[in-house]
């Protein structure tokens, strides 16, 4: 009787997820197994694998022979670099202190690698989505150039001013006094001399007699 390593299907109709399990070769595939020993989501970037490599390279070591998606998880998470260094350990080409600090960095390398690839996964998926739920873009609206009237035109007349008148009170208005009439000096009547030996009447003399022609 051989024991494998290999996947067992998971999963909707075109969603498919995978349990990695040690089962008979004899047993159907997604029947009766011996030991689930991790889990593989292929539909994420990267793909999402959940292993107990302890436990993977133990059946590794008793002889389980892993089916060709199963051997390349155990290459990808490492279960197979650690198979190749304890090969090393036992033929004393290094040791084993040496063996788990080469193993401890490399894990720590491709752990490194693999978020790196995630975030950059998160970022595209976000720019994409800004791209397709995104604001609308608005559309700028043209400019449309007044033309500038003369200035005769627009020069406008301007509006007569009303005059305001002050009504000022009775009280306040201060009449103006009236010219004084000077007094006109009465000028005196020319004196009348009479002649020398000519008798002086007081009597005023006689008009002359009105003709009819005047």
């Amino acid at each position: 009787m051989s024991v494998k390593l290999r996947l067992q299907r998971k999963g909707r109709t075109k969603a498919p997820f995978y349990h990695i399990v040690v089962a008979d070769s004899r047993s159907p595939r997604d029947g009766r197994f011996i030991e689930k020993i991790g889990t593989y989501n292929p539909l994420t970037v990267p793909a999402t694998i959940e292993l107990n490599r302890d436990r993977a390279y133990e059946w590794l070591k008793n002889g389980a022979q892993p089916t060709d998606t199963v051997r390349a998880i155990l290459r990808f998470k490492g279960v197979m670099l650690r198979k190749h260094l304890d090969r090393g350990v036992k033929k004393g080409a290094l040791t084993p202190e040496q063996a788990d600090a080469e193993l401890a960095k490399w894990i720590e390398a491709k752990e490194a690698g693999i978020t790196k690839r995630r975030e950059a996964t998160l970022d595209a998926k976000k720019k994409f989505v800004a791209a397709v739920d995104g604001t609308a873009k608005v559309k700028a609206k043209p400019v449309v150039v007044e033309e500038v009237a003369p200035v005769e035109e627009v020069v406008e007349e301007a509006a007569p001013v009303e005059e305001t008148v002050v009504e000022t009170p009775a009280a306040v208005v201060e009449t103006t006094p009236e010219p004084a009439v000077e007094a006109v000096e009465a000028t005196p009547e020319p004196e009348v001399v009479a002649e020398e030996g000519a008798p002086v009447s007081e009597e005023p003399a006689a008009e002359p007699e009105k003709t009819e022609e005047a």
